[in-house]
């Protein structure tokens, strides 16, 4: 059933972390893997064609897939990550705007505006850590955008909270417990806001994001409940200031490679993108992506029940061999010759982002990557000695310091 282990798989998940599943299929010489998973037998898969089979509904579901710690901490229960068919594609038409170029545009405008507000007070600080005030900096930005009302002394307090949720997913123990009080207190916190928004003691700028999940109905036609409104909303801006984890990935490669700074000083066609592309290809953030077997299930000579588990190789896939080159060399020029694939880079998941389960967020994502990206380029700052190591066992994990920098005044 699976490749000889000294430790169930289950222990193996949680101690090997990123590397699990491709030293996995590495050992295996083959894009897919049959496996045992607490108790439940799982199918594994990569690659294009694997994406495509995985978001086929036909063949996987998310509804009753994703853990109960994981929707405490991260997506929120009753959230779009765990509808299927019709109900999903409605409750994703709520999130649908996020594709738009306007969203994209302003979304940056927004944040951007907030890194140069904040920078101003940085050399007067011995140290900075990037990690964190990036997330103060992109959560004063997207509230702006979202419309969603933050008083200044509230900046740090939901930054915080909103980096514990994503920090605490993928783990037992004090990060998780913190994580799931972070996001109680915030979907209490949103859902009262908009009771307000909806008795009319608060306001929502026209066509905000805010906005939209007040006015928006589920496919009966009621309002979403106050709590459900809150999780969505949660899952606009939590997932923009969880790019605090990929600014500090941004860092770290430009502090590995620092000949890119001139690049992306340059505005150079292209090249910001192309660096934020190997950004989220190269750096680890989701290990995979799993869901249910809707059937019995047969891929690549591999069978699952159904009701088994089918997992995506995120990870392993963003480092394959087969579909990168060097896969382990950070090279942003790879996305200059070839723009990445719909399916082939999948660091928010894969399929088309309007009907099936991608994120709609990565096109702003991407934006807002690029925009910082520039900003720090173009920041006069250096690095002491600190440590950089990215340990893998760790999900999701960043350089252990979190990136300090000294920013000259």
């Amino acid at each position: 059933m699976s490749p000889h282990r000294p430790v169930p798989e289950s222990l193996a998940m949680l101690t090997e972390g990123y590397a699990w599943l491709p030293d996995l299929m590495r050992a295996e010489g083959d894009t897919s893997l049959s496996l045992r998973v607490a108790g439940r037998r799982a199918l594994v898969l990569r690659g294009p064609e694997a994406v495509r089979f995985f978001y086929d509904e036909d063949h996987v579901r998310r509804h009753g897939a994703l853990p109960g710690p994981v929707l405490s901490t991260l997506f929120g229960h009753g959230a779009v990550h765990t509808l299927d068919g019709d109900a999903h594609r409605h409750r994703k038409s709520f999130f649908l705007p996020l594709l738009d170029t306007d969203a994209v545009t302003g979304s940056a405008e927004h944040i951007t505006a907030a890194w140069d507000e904040a920078v101003p007070n940085w050399p007067a600080q011995p140290d900075v850590v990037l990690f964190d005030a990036t997330a103060r900096v992109i959560t004063r930005g997207v509230c702006r955008w979202a419309g969603v009302p933050l008083a200044e002394d509230e900046e740090e307090p939901l930054a915080r909270d909103l980096l514990a949720m994503v920090d605490g997913f993928a783990t037992a123990g004090p990060r998780h417990w913190r994580a799931r009080r972070a996001r109680t207190r915030q979907e209490r916190r949103f859902a009262d806001l908009v009771t307000e928004v909806r008795a009319g003691t608060a306001q929502a700028p026209a066509d905000s994001v805010l906005d939209r999940v007040c006015r928006h109905r589920d496919p009966s036609g009621a309002a979403l409940t106050p709590r459900i409104a809150a999780v969505e909303l949660l899952n606009v801006i939590r997932p923009t200031t969880a790019l605090s984890w990929f600014v500090a990935f941004a860092a770290h490669a430009l502090h590995r490679r620092p000949e890119h700074k001139k690049r992306l000083r340059s505005g150079e066609a292209g090249f910001a993108t192309a660096f934020a592309h190997e950004v989220r290809r190269f750096y680890p953030f989701a290990p995979f992506l799993g869901g249910q077997a809707v059937t019995d299930l047969t891929w690549d000579n591999r069978h699952v029940p159904a009701g088994g588990l089918v997992l995506l190789d995120v990870y392993g896939q963003n480092h394959d061999e087969r579909l990168w080159k060097d896969p382990y060399t950070f090279r942003p020029e790879r996305f200059l010759d070839h723009p990445p694939g719909r399916d082939e880079l999948i660091p928010q998941g894969g399929a088309d982002p309007r009907t099936g389960h991608r994120c709609p967020g990565e096109a702003m994502a991407v934006g807002i990557l690029e925009a910082l990206s520039q900003r720090l380029a173009d920041l006069s700052y250096e690095a002491p000695p600190q440590d950089l190591t990215i340990p893998l066992n760790r999900i999701p994990t960043r350089p252990r310091s979190g990136m300090i920098i000294r920013v000259l005044a």
